[in-house]
């Protein structure tokens, strides 16, 4: 995949994408960049820096979204869903190559610059309900909660979508099931599993998880 990113007028961008591995498997999720360029380069920086390496979905809601980012799940400081990266901290806008710097709090500005639904499978921003109040955390929809657009009017919350998982299947290896061989000559050479909906297997209606799912790495497909 291209590594260059064009804003000249009538020139297509290819968004990129990244492999999200974690400690139930790997999917893989295309960043937004051309719709939404400071929302998504600043998730390119902090997941191409490590920030995320280490971190804990730390609320899961089956039928609604997986929510991840925070760092305090790494570092035991702080409650999680509460933090974010250091404030002042800088990122580049990898369309118009500005410097953006986020505030004291580690927050970036709202962007709602294209109508993007919160359909199932699209990544999208968490935020306290204040304006300018996302950082890091962001969370993956598993039904298509449009009461959380920006441009829905039927509730206060804005949340804007900057991404989408565009492939949840990881091949695990027949030697790792225990099956009969009647079975195993029946599936062929490997099992394709859902690593999205594992995870939101394992949430509950509180969003407390059953057990830890870690993000191992995120590396650019």
């Amino acid at each position: 995949l291209s590594s260059s990113h064009s804003s000249r007028k009538g020139t297509a961008m290819s968004n990129p994408k990244y492999v999200c591995t974690t400690s139930e498997g790997k999917f893989t999720v295309e960043v937004f960049l051309d719709k939404m360029p400071i929302t998504a380069s600043n998730w390119i920086n902090l997941a191409e820096t490590g920030f995320y390496n280490g971190i804990k979905f730390h609320r899961v809601i089956p039928d609604f979204m997986l929510q991840f980012g925070c760092p305090n799940t790494k570092t035991g400081k702080g409650h999680p869903g509460t933090g974010g990266p250091n404030g002042g901290t800088t990122f580049t806008n990898l369309v118009d190559k500005k410097e953006y710097k986020r505030d004291s709090g580690g927050n970036i500005p709202d962007e709602f610059a294209a109508k993007l639904s919160n359909e199932v499978g699209t990544l999208s921003m968490a935020n306290t309900g204040r304006p300018n109040s996302g950082g890091s955390q962001f969370f993956i929809n598993t039904k298509h909660n449009s009461f959380l657009d920006f441009f829905d009017r039927s509730t206060p919350s804005k949340h804007p979508v900057f991404g989408k998982v565009s492939a949840g299947w990881v091949r695990r290896p027949l030697a790792e099931f225990d099956l009969p061989c009647a079975m195993l000559k029946h599936f062929g050479s490997s099992i394709a599993q859902d690593v999205i909906k594992k995870i939101e297997s394992l949430g509950s209606r509180g969003g407390d998880l059953k057990k830890e799912v870690t993000m191992i790495s995120i590396a650019k497909a």
